[in-house]
């Protein structure tokens, strides 16, 4: 069960408080058959930020790094299947009833830290890297929560006095044997070779009627030992092989070769990183396959996070507008989520926000919530930008989203991400 799906905010992340997880847990575990996997994540010398830096810079660590755990959470786990937790101080709780082996588990950790130790683009706020210690438990049907979240509380303790050591296992079973990081790094290198990934396209809808405008591909691989992986995990083994931009260009052939089928008029949009904006052939090369496969430049959306630009910022505005002027558009993805640098709005040829599905949330209760989304979308339209809204999960949501401006709209509430027959099906009952 996600964390918008219950009424309390743990203030200032916006995650479910402890007593809340107890409960969801014991419901989990009450299940017949049930297995549940669960991680304590606690943020090293964590009590020392708020000493040396103040309670502001300490508030946004907090909600940096609970947007960021619940952001891997939805992308690696169905829909109602999960939970996050602020458990208090600098603890947080992963947990999910979701089919997973032991070693998945133990990858989705190691993958997770790493994401919770990269660098703040609030880090003007004087944020330190964050050192997050991981204990992994596997509860199965009739154990207790209280106890399940003592057992990985004394883990963490242990986990403390032993140095070079992030993660640690503890429940009735033994830990599972290390999987071969080097082993796995080169399976993506010659699935990417062999072209063994996959696409997933995630629907976008017009809020003003409510027609299928287009979708947004998420790229998908299927790995033997670890399951179906993709979202920050993939990118995270991707990056340590050195990776990032093979992958990258093997989402944009496959994207483009996808297009093609679609009805006329539909758009697609690309996630592109931060290694792909440092290589300065980039436009050519995107360009070139463009024109290669007979894609209109106009049918493309690319999407970029605030941390694709912490690198060389006028690099990444001349590429940008290179693509732009010849026809793309351009996104910034994930707007709203931790400190937003508005001189990005201003610097970049950017034709839209996507409002980070952390702006919806609480925004049907909170008048405060609201009135932070109202303003932020006149900022946008001031500007002349479009606004997409992300992570709409109910009908109250895309209200709101209509009546405060936004243009445009994906989430559960129509569809989730969809292999390309069940899209193209999609949008043929449309046409």
């Amino acid at each position: 069960m996600s964390p918008t799906e219950h009424p309390a905010s743990e203030r200032p992340t916006g995650l479910v408080d402890t007593e809340e997880a107890r409960e969801i847990l014991g419901m989990w575990l009450a299940e017949g058959e049930a297995r549940v996997h669960a991680m304590l994540l606690v943020l090293g010398r964590f009590d020392s930020v708020n000493l040396a830096h103040g309670a502001q810079t300490g508030d946004y660590a907090l909600g940096e790094v609970g947007r960021r755990m619940a952001h891997f959470a939805q992308d690696e786990f169905a829909r109602a299947s999960w939970l996050v937790a602020r458990i208090d101080g600098g603890k947080f709780l992963l947990a999910t009833r979701d089919k997973c082996s032991r070693e998945r588990w133990q990858f989705l950790a190691e993958t997770l830290a790493d994401g919770v130790a990269q660098p703040m683009a609030g880090s003007a706020l004087g944020v330190p890297q964050l050192w997050p210690h991981i204990a992994l438990i596997r509860a199965l049907s009739g154990d207790d929560p209280t106890t399940v979240l003592a057992r990985l509380g004394d883990a963490q303790i242990a986990l403390r006095g032993e140095s070079g050591r992030r993660i640690v296992w503890i429940d009735r079973d033994l830990a599972p044997a290390g999987f071969d990081v080097g082993q796995i790094e080169a399976e993506l290198r010659r699935s990417l070779e062999r072209g063994a990934i996959s696409l997933r396209f995630q629907p976008q809808f017009a809020l003003a009627d409510d027609a299928l405008i287009g979708a947004e591909a998420l790229v998908r691989w299927d790995q033997p030992l670890l399951g179906d992986i993709g979202g920050e995990a993939l990118l995270r083994i991707a990056a340590r092989a050195d990776l990032t931009t093979q992958l990258t260009r093997k989402v944009i052939e496959a994207a483009l070769d996808t297009v093609r089928d679609w009805p006329e008029g539909l758009k697609c949009s690309i996630n592109i990183t931060a290694a792909d904006l440092a290589v300065v052939r980039f436009p050519d090369d995107l360009l070139r396959m463009v024109e290669e496969r007979g894609v209109d430049p106009a049918r493309l959306t690319l999407e970029i996070t605030e941390q694709a630009l912490l690198g060389d910022l006028d690099l990444a505005a001349r590429s940008l507008g290179r693509l732009r002027n010849a026809g793309m558009r351009i996104a910034l993805d994930d707007f709203g989520a931790g400190f937003c640098n508005f001189g990005y709005l201003k610097y970049l040829p950017l034709d839209f926000i996507k409002l980070d599905r952390i702006m919806l949330d609480g925004v049907a209760e909170s008048a405060r919530d609201r009135a932070v989304l109202r303003a932020v979308i006149a900022m946008a339209r001031a500007l002349e930008l479009a606004v997409i809204a992300e992570g709409v999960e109910d009908e109250t949501q895309r209200k709101i989203a209509l009546e405060e401006g936004c243009s445009a709209y994906q989430g559960f509430l129509r569809a989730r991400p969809l292999p390309h027959e069940e899209f193209l099906a999609l949008a043929s009952g449309q046409a």
